[in-house]
């Protein structure tokens, strides 16, 4: 087994969750499947790595004074029961649709960070403006899609959390972050134990890699009020094309 491999990917992933409010699933599945799992098994262990890495930068955030509670747990209850809905949709997809649609997730994701860049611009101008939605709703939405994200494809579902939130609820971007942090502890958990009672996990890989992520987003949630946003989404926007591209890839030689 190439268990340093996975220390190293669990690591990665913790980084980008603290720095970017992402559960690092993203970068998870397609190095799982780089080393031979299902795509069934990498989204489900995907899941359980997440709980570790998310639960750790979430820690670290209310320790700084950073969490919310009352927003957390808003945001997460409707993402507790769509969560199962992703985990029977990855259940009963074949391999070549779960690569497909996850390539397209990720290529979706570049198009979000970039809506994201454009939020933060507008930031200062909405300052005061009242939500779009009414707040339950757009709760619901947000925390509604991010769980059936987290269940299908083992990612936390900060990718549309943390933009919907600027955008429906005119939070700032930093609160959207460490709020979406949060809400994919509990995200994860929910994902985590359909995919367990399926019997889809792997369970030493899956602590391994949370174990490594729990290591980077304790460091990148210590840096993450300092840092400027450029550098961090230009290197992921990159990353995530590269990684569409693979997932294509293996789709393609899938018979």
């Amino acid at each position: 087994e190439n268990w340093h491999f996975l220390g190293f990917g669990g690591l990665f992933s913790g980084i980008l969750a603290g720095f970017l409010g992402i559960g690092g699933g993203t970068v998870l599945v397609p190095m799982q499947i780089a080393l031979g799992y299902t795509p069934l098994q990498a989204v489900a262990t995907s899941s359980l790595a997440i709980v570790i890495t998310a639960t750790s930068g979430t820690v670290q955030n209310w320790r700084m004074g950073f969490i919310n509670f009352q927003r957390v747990i808003l945001l997460a209850l409707p993402a507790l029961f769509t969560a199962q809905i992703g985990v029977y949709l990855a259940s009963i997809f074949s391999s070549k649709v779960l690569l497909v649609t996850f390539g397209f997730l990720l290529l979706l994701n570049i198009l979000l960070v970039a809506w994201r860049k454009r939020l933060i611009l507008r930031e200062t101008e909405t300052e005061n403006q009242q939500p779009t939605l009414q707040p339950h709703i757009a709760r619901m939405l947000t925390g509604g899609g991010a769980g059936v994200l987290a269940g299908l494809f083992g990612v936390g579902g900060g990718i549309i959390m943390v933009p919907l939130q600027m955008l429906l609820l005119k939070e700032p971007i930093k609160v959207a972050i460490q709020t979406s942090l949060g809400v994919i502890v509990i995200t994860a958990i929910s994902a985590s134990v359909g995919h367990a009672l399926r019997g889809n996990i792997l369970l030493i890989q899956g602590l391994i890699l949370g174990l490594g992520g729990l290591l980077g987003a304790q460091v990148s949630t210590r840096f993450l009020p300092k840092l400027p946003d450029k550098i961090v989404s230009i290197a992921f926007r990159s990353l995530l094309a590269i990684l569409a591209v693979y997932m294509f890839w293996q789709a393609w030689h899938i018979r």
